[in-house]
């Protein structure tokens, strides 16, 4: 028998490679265990020992990285996605961002890709996925969350090695440009044409928290008035308000007719508010004293318009209420805001605009960098990034810096006047 026929033993761990007796080169290689404790091996047959020991060689090193395929049945990307927006994703994320997962795996991810085995899935099905995606209408922020939520499950399953790539890490995501609009925030100018119309309405102080501070619409419905401390002039952002999410009460067969936010039996399936899941986003925020007369304006209203409701009034400790008690409802804050606009003759813009604006005034009124990141909510990290695109440069901005450059080069106003008759040889 030759050397490399005869079989010695091997070290636990090491990979058996033996000539067999179809004339191909075969190997056992250790892989781990089995769910039930039992070694588990894989088998490979190449016609020569070295193409073997190459590919022995390869699937030891993704062994020893952990980026090895785990005995059983290999996952489909439809099995895989269904498992992990469901069993791993859901327990762990907000309401918000399972909804966007949940509906980019349903409608997009599972017809799109779902039938490839997870471990030979290509950046290339991705990248097809994306370009189907946009010749049916899709838009590019469309494809960018179903890429978002690919990267993210098929980053799960090669750390549990059920793939050895991460797909969707190397796939290219359409590009953004076309979809984005450059944000404009609103002048001084249309913020003062606010505050006269906010002045007018119920909830006054909701809309300055917005255009003054910047805070962002869950945080605003989310307060509630044990976050609010006017004699020391601050409050303190814990919470947000989600959007209710509702399931009908008729039953089953939902014999309404209607869409579950809409039936007259509706259930609630939502909790109304989350606390703020980062340390920047639990902060403290300065109070400007017309703010302060408001807010001290607007509960003494509340308080009013509680006694007047009597029983018909819904107890809560929310800030902002509905005319009757109970938290707002962020879709009707929303329409709230596009009223508000009309009714002071402001051009149209999201609600998250002011929130722009908040930010970009901060940097025009000289603010620190540091103080604009407390006030804002934004983490140590990423505020460079976070300021890069909240804090917009205005034409006026740019025409002061203009002036600036002007009178550092070629001096003040008046030198300029004196040089210029100079050179008319006055």
């Amino acid at each position: 028998m030759t050397e490399e026929k005869k079989r010695t033993r091997r070290a636990n761990g090491e990979s058996a490679i033996y000539l067999g007796a179809d004339g191909r080169w075969h190997a056992r290689v250790p892989m781990g265990y089995k769910d039930d404790g039992t070694p588990y091996r894989r088998h490979l047959t190449r016609p020569t020992r070295k193409e073997l020991v190459d590919e022995v060689r390869r699937l030891e090193k993704q062994r020893d990285e952990g980026s090895a395929r785990q005995p059983g049945k290999p996952w489909t990307v439809a099995k895989w996605l269904e498992h992990w927006v469901e069993n791993i994703a859901k327990p762990v994320v907000s309401e918000n961002t399972y909804d966007g997962y949940e509906v980019a795996v349903r409608v997009h991810l599972v017809p799109g890709i779902g039938r490839h085995r997870i471990d030979r899935l290509e950046p290339e099905h991705l990248e097809s996925l994306y370009r189907r995606m946009q010749s049916a209408g899709s838009k590019a922020g469309t494809a960018h969350q179903a890429h978002r939520t690919a990267r993210t499950a098929l980053g799960e399953a090669v750390r549990r090695g059920h793939a050895a790539k991460n797909a969707a890490a190397l796939a290219k995501p359409p590009r953004m440009e076309e979809d984005e609009t450059e944000v404009e925030p609103y002048s001084v100018d249309e913020v003062q044409s606010l505050l006269l119309e906010v002045n007018k309405r119920r909830n006054s102080a909701r809309w300055m928290l917005a255009l003054a501070l910047g805070l962002r619409q869950g945080e605003t419905l989310g307060l509630r008035w044990s976050d609010v401390d006017l004699a020391n002039e601050y409050l303190k952002l814990r919470r947000n308000r989600l959007r209710p999410k509702y399931e009908h009460g008729c039953g089953e067969t939902s014999s309404c007719g209607r869409k579950a936010g809409y039936c007259p039996a509706r259930v609630q399936v939502r909790r109304e508010t989350k606390n703020t899941k980062s340390r920047a986003g639990r902060r403290a925020v300065p109070l400007p004293g017309p703010l302060v007369v408001m807010l001290r304006s607007h509960r003494e209203t509340q308080a009013r318009e509680r006694a007047a409701a009597g029983n018909l009034w819904t107890e809560s400790e929310y800030v902002f209420t509905k005319p009757l008690g109970g938290p707002l409802s962020p879709n009707t804050d929303y329409h709230d805001w596009k009223r508000l606009l009309e009714d002071a003759g402001v051009r149209n813009g999201r609600l998250h605009d002011a929130r722009h604006t908040a930010g970009t005034v901060l940097m025009l009124l000289g603010v620190p960098d540091r103080i604009i990141d407390q006030i804002m909510g934004w983490e140590p990290g990423g505020a460079a990034r976070m300021r890069a695109r909240y804090l917009h440069v205005t034409d006026p901005m740019l025409k002061e810096a203009a002036r600036k450059i002007e009178r550092a080069i070629w001096g003040a106003p008046e030198n300029l006047a004196v040089d210029k008759d100079q050179d008319n040889g006055v």
